[in-house]
């Protein structure tokens, strides 16, 4: 094992420059010189209502310094990594709030050996001085079916009471209303965490070790030990045992839940999941909330609570009754707190029916006087297409990734099936569109997306009219779209090297009288076929 390569500038100053950036990037908050305190720069919005600060070590960010603002937190005290703050510095934060016209100081801390002695030695300070202060515990750990003696661990369930009991601050409650309310919400609140990766403080070794393939249950935040390792499973399964754990009865630490039940959910990314796997697990822990009969009226689902670079999550819930959840919805300008909608998640259709596709050519067109023949032309291209597969794979080796002649059989096969069971529409605007969707649907990469632009865009140009100035302009807006959209010139050793020279040939039936066309349209043929074989002997054609 070795020291983890971080992106900081030392380790000792990195919590103080964390936290001066995240003033420096928020308007509304100050830092307390002298201190790793940061405070709402505007206390005297706070005057004769309940101010509330929390905090404890730095690497859980954006707890706790990014919900302080309006409706959440007054100030957050932080400590060094994973340590608790120094008790002079909470003292000097209580004391900031208090002398700017608090009529009380609230202080929310996890429920953590080191975080309730000093933030408690504070509170005895404080209220030595006068200060209106009291302290409420957070312990929303279900992890352990026997709490130790220390009792259950504080995790995200904290920032659930970050929230009520900024609502209610901000409504004007007074302070033994807000511990009263804060004290009951704490016992409707659960969490469990796992973990596929350890974390490790700035300048140690990871704080524990983790086979690959392997993932942790119930540990804490700061890497403190879980209940059980096991194979990592999918999401689907880790949601289900999260949930099965944190509600069975048997377990001291469960949090009981049935059918009915109205919860809000956070799930929080440890520090090094992705927004995609977030994202996978929220909607599992959704799904396995519904099929239990829970009622699930928020989501929560983010980085809340992190454990540095961990790589897990972590799932709270908590039970809620309707006031419970205008407090939760109340306006805040915390940083950190997401912009969750309102609406009521219950009972929705998740999905919205698209736009009815155009009717097929066959519904709408009759078959023309040249439909015979470009079926004939059609299933010689194919074949010809399919024969030469593996020849044009060779070709592409050359200069790209050798899957040309396998792209274009899936074209070939989507035609083929499409001949035999649809009309060759004699509007030959449409049958260009017909072929652009099919394109579009079957053959796929680059080559794909750019056959599909040429169809498309030459197609308007012949719906009307399919004489040799229609090919021409027809012509000339697909080598356009393809160029506009795929960003080539001709030049840059792509198709458009041996198209443009023939379109610009083909250009010329818009003059022309028709019985000079054929001539156009063999030398035209000329040219491409010349231009690309030049193209494929010189290195290769790129798409």
């Amino acid at each position: 094992m070795e020291v983890r390569s971080k992106l900081l500038n030392s380790v000792e100053k990195c919590v103080d420059e964390a936290l001066e950036g995240l003033v420096r990037s928020t308007g509304g908050l100050a830092l307390l010189r002298g201190h790793r305190v940061v405070l709402r720069s505007d206390l005297e919005s706070i005057k004769g209502k309940v101010a509330l600060l929390s905090g404890g070590g730095s690497g859980h960010e954006p707890a706790h310094a990014g919900y302080i603002g309006m409706g959440m937190l007054s100030g957050a005290v932080a400590g060094a990594v994973f340590a608790s703050p120094p008790p002079g510095s909470v003292l000097a934060a209580i004391l900031t709030l208090w002398k700017g016209g608090a009529s009380g100081v609230l202080l929310i801390v996890k429920n953590y050996t080191g975080d309730r002695l000093n933030f408690g030695i504070a509170v005895e300070q404080a209220r030595s001085q006068g200060v209106q202060v009291d302290m409420v515990i957070v312990a929303d750990d279900c992890a352990f079916a026997q709490p130790s003696k220390a009792g259950r661990r504080g995790l995200c369930g904290t920032v659930f009471i970050h929230k009520l009991a900024g609502a209610l601050a901000e409504k004007g409650c007074p302070l033994n209303e807000i511990v009263a309310w804060v004290n009951k919400a704490t016992k409707k609140i659960g969490t469990l965490g796992v973990s596929l990766s350890p974390c490790s403080v700035p300048g140690c070794l990871p704080s524990f070790q983790l086979p690959p393939g392997e993932m942790e249950l119930g540990l804490g935040i700061h890497g403190e030990p879980g209940i059980k390792r096991s194979k990592v499973a999918s999401a689907d399964e880790v949601v289900k045992s999260i949930i099965s754990h944190m509600t069975d009865s048997t377990n001291k630490s469960h949090l009981s839940l049935k059918s009915g039940d109205k919860v809000i959910m956070c799930v929080n990314n440890l520090g090094a999941l992705s927004c995609l796997e977030i994202a996978v697990v929220s909607k599992a822990a959704v799904h396995c909330l519904e099929e239990r009969g829970v009622l699930v009226v928020r989501v929560m689902s983010g980085s809340f609570m992190t454990s540095l670079e961990m790589a897990g999550m972590s799932l709270s819930l908590m039970k809620v009754d309707e006031e419970m959840l205008r407090l939760f919805d109340a306006k805040t300008t915390a940083p950190a707190w997401p912009n969750l909608s309102t609406a009521s998640l219950i009972g929705r259709n998740l999905f919205m029916e698209p736009a009815e596709k155009p009717a097929a050519a066959s519904d709408k067109y009759h078959e023309g006087s040249l439909s015979s023949v470009i079926r004939l032309v059609l299933e010689s291209v194919c074949k010809i297409l399919l024969q030469r597969r593996e020849e044009l794979n060779a070709l592409d080796r050359a200069a790209g990734d050798g899957d040309c002649g396998s792209t274009h059989a899936l074209l070939a096969n989507a035609i083929q099936e499409w001949l035999q069971t649809s009309r060759i529409p004699g509007n030959l605007g449409q049958l260009l569109a017909d072929l652009g969707l099919l394109v579009q649907e079957r053959m796929g990469g680059s080559s794909g997306a750019l056959y599909c632009l040429f169809l498309s865009a030459a197609a308007p140009h012949l719906k009307q009219n399919s004489d040799g100035a229609a090919w021409a302009k027809a012509l000339h807006a697909g080598t356009e779209a393809m160029k506009r959209y795929g960003g080539a010139e001709p030049g840059d050793r792509t198709m458009l090297d041996a198209l443009c020279p023939a379109v610009e040939e083909l250009m010329k039936l818009s003059t022309t009288p028709p019985d000079g066309h054929i001539a156009i349209l063999q030398a035209a043929v000329e040219i491409w076929s010349l231009l690309a074989v030049m193209l494929c002997v010189t290195g290769g054609l790129r798409v």
